[in-house]
């Protein structure tokens, strides 16, 4: 079982910075891939950055390159997503989950076994 705990949303202005942590306790958390997910209102869960489990592989949406910054520390098992040059339209809720390794990041909620309870980022116009 592995235990993932959101923290760091909040409300920023158009343009604004914000971080987003995951902390990860329970199995050893340093061999799961860790993606970063997100959720608005009447929308479906959408894919926003992972990285494998020694951080070497990372991947963003095309929406977020450029952007958002996924970074991981498996001293402190955690995994940060860094965004930056917030929009509107990245208002939603951020949820971290844990996939086993894999050969690419999965990109799908349905190759990830285990989620936080999410936190709100709400950007505002």
């Amino acid at each position: 079982q592995v235990r993932l705990v959101e923290s760091g949303g909040g409300l920023v202005q158009t343009g604004g910075s914000l971080r987003v942590s995951c902390a990860a306790s329970g199995r050893t958390t340093s061999n799961y891939a860790i993606g970063w997910f997100r959720q608005a209102p009447g929308k479906d869960r959408e894919f926003v950055c992972g990285i494998s489990r020694s951080g070497v592989m990372v991947f963003c949406t095309d929406s977020v390159k450029g952007r958002f910054t996924i970074s991981r520390d498996n001293t402190k098992n955690t995994v940060d997503l860094q965004m930056s040059n917030l929009k509107p339209d990245d208002t939603a809720a951020y949820y971290c989950a844990a996939a086993p390794p894999g050969p690419q990041i999965g990109r799908s909620p349905e190759e990830y076994d285990y989620w936080g309870q999410g936190t709100q980022v709400t950007i505002s116009s």
